[in-house]
């Protein structure tokens, strides 16, 4: 919905959590990946699930591109609201606690060319022509004239954008952490009132589309806290201001000419196109191309709102994981009791086994029961090493991973489906008495696993499948559990203490 360019950013919920300081998991089991905050990659995060964030602590999602990484960055509070005024001019201190930030005027984190203050205030001083030059394609994509020039009338660069779009934050939150925020009773209340409420569009979709309702609440919860934070930047702005600002403007064009074709078809009219900084909108928080490809008109009324309709919405969302490749009746993964002495290089992505074969490794379900189809394919997933839960994750977590690219975002998903459908909380406990790593620690820690000759890549202190691989390797010298979870004792040791 939220690689250079997953359809998500960083995704929904990361872009936010970009915005907001509250940052996904960190320590080893995740890591912020070039592309673009879902995700953040987008961010995308339309996903745009914040993305730098998503990035620097879940797993390899790229960092903004597919969505814009912020829904549940959304949820958690969209503060940051479009600048008002000439963004080109020279950044003032901000004043007092409340309103708009304005930008920095400092160069972005990323080191990327197009980041650097002169660089953006060079961009910024040329938006009126650079959004005048994309009329010829918004022509061809058949928006008309008269359309173009109503919507992009007044439309300034928000160069708040390029301090969220490349922020590093010092701190993250351990995956636990995260789950706390978006699993809690309040959240789940409200989910079995909008499951209750909607039954008979849920029912339909159900049954039109395969894709369990519970997974599909769980995303418009999580992505939106219900419809109740949304992000409230223009996406028209927003969009318009990647598209000709900072690092990632050939995606963004994209996603701005596909905004501007929304309105001029009229599905959606310009007070509810407003979303994340990213240009994520709506209650399970579109990317405006993921809208155009998956977007449905379920009541029939000539119009595809999947703002204010609840119909749409169930329906499109539905629609998105169906073509994804949701599998009908199939659950996302188990809660899996990791053995002593458990070989964790197969805790890998590509390292998928049946779970017979996962069955014969020692790996059972946490609850005790047997697994119900010994040839479902699954690959294991230990998000707090060898001290905290496992999990088989099936197909229908990948395609959880599509909407938004970050492991973390995907296990809250599954795990909160799973609790409004009546389950339990997760059987074992996080181990909790750890301390998640700062950035200045992981890049650290980096710097001594590649002084060891452990670790080959350039220290940023983002951890992804490299930094876990030089870990691990690590850990197995050192007599350790070969997880890859870094940890203030893993440092420690590195360090020679």
């Amino acid at each position: 919905m939220c690689g250079a360019t997953k359809r998500r950013q960083a995704g929904p919920a990361f872009v936010k959590l970009l915005e907001t300081g509250v940052g996904p998991v960190a320590g080893g089991a995740f890591e912020r990946t070039g592309q673009g905050m879902k995700r953040h990659i987008a961010l995308t995060i339309g996903r745009a699930g914040a993305w730098l964030l998503a990035a620097t602590l879940l797993a390899q999602g790229p960092a903004i591109a597919q969505s814009s990484g912020d829904g549940v960055s959304n949820f958690l509070n969209n503060i940051f609201a479009p600048k008002p005024g000439n963004s080109a001019q020279q950044p003032q201190a901000a004043t007092g606690t409340t309103g708009p930030l304005p930008w920095t005027g400092e160069d972005g984190a990323s080191g990327h060319p197009l980041m650097t203050a002169s660089a953006i205030r060079e961009a910024a001083a040329n938006f009126d022509n650079c959004v005048a030059g994309m009329w010829p394609d918004a022509a061809r994509r058949g928006v008309s004239q008269q359309s173009f020039r109503r919507y992009t009338a007044g439309l300034q660069p928000d160069l708040r954008i390029m301090d969220l779009m490349d922020s590093q934050p010092e701190f993250t939150k351990a995956i636990w952490e995260y789950l706390d925020i978006l699993v809690n009773d309040n959240r789940m209340a409200k989910g079995r009132e909008i499951l209750a409420k909607y039954k008979a569009e849920f029912d339909a979709v159900e049954k039109a589309y395969g894709v369990d309702r519970y997974i599909v609440a769980s995303i418009w919860g999580i992505e939106s806290n219900y419809s109740t934070q949304m992000g409230d930047r223009s996406v028209l702005n927003s969009t318009a201001t990647l598209a000709c600002v900072g690092r990632r403007q050939k995606y963004f064009k994209d996603e701005f000419l596909v905004a501007l074709e929304i309105l001029h078809r009229g599905d959606l009219r310009p007070e509810q196109l407003r979303g994340s900084w990213a240009g994520a909108f709506g209650p399970t928080q579109f990317m405006p191309t993921a809208f155009k490809r998956y977007a449905v008109d379920a009541d029939g009324d000539g119009r595809r709102d999947v703002v204010d309709n609840p119909y749409d919405l169930i329906a499109s969302t539905a629609n998105n994981l169906k073509k994804d490749g949701w599998q009908s009746g199939a659950t996302w993964g188990y809660e899996i009791v990791i053995p002593r002495g458990f070989n964790f290089m197969l805790a890998d992505r590509s390292k998928a086994m049946t779970l017979a074969q996962w069955d014969a490794q020692g790996v059972k379900r946490a609850n005790g029961k047997p697994f119900p189809n010994g040839a479902d394919k699954a690959y294991l997933l230990a998000p707090a090493g060898s001290e905290g839960p496992g999990f088989l994750m099936l197909q229908n977590f990948r395609v959880i991973m599509k909407y938004n690219p970050a492991e973390a975002y995907a296990l809250a998903i599954g795990h909160f489906a799973d609790r409004l459908r009546g389950g339990p909380p997760f059987v074992q406990p996080w181990p909790r008495q750890e301390r998640v790593l700062s950035r200045t620690e992981r890049l650290e820690l980096q710097q001594l696993l590649a002084q060891r000759g452990f670790y080959r890549g350039t220290p940023d202190g983002q951890f992804g499948g490299q930094t876990r691989e030089a870990l691990r390797a690590f850990q197995v010298s050192a007599g350790l559990p070969a997880d890859g979870f870094a940890t203030a004792a893993v440092l420690d040791r590195l360090r020679g203490r």
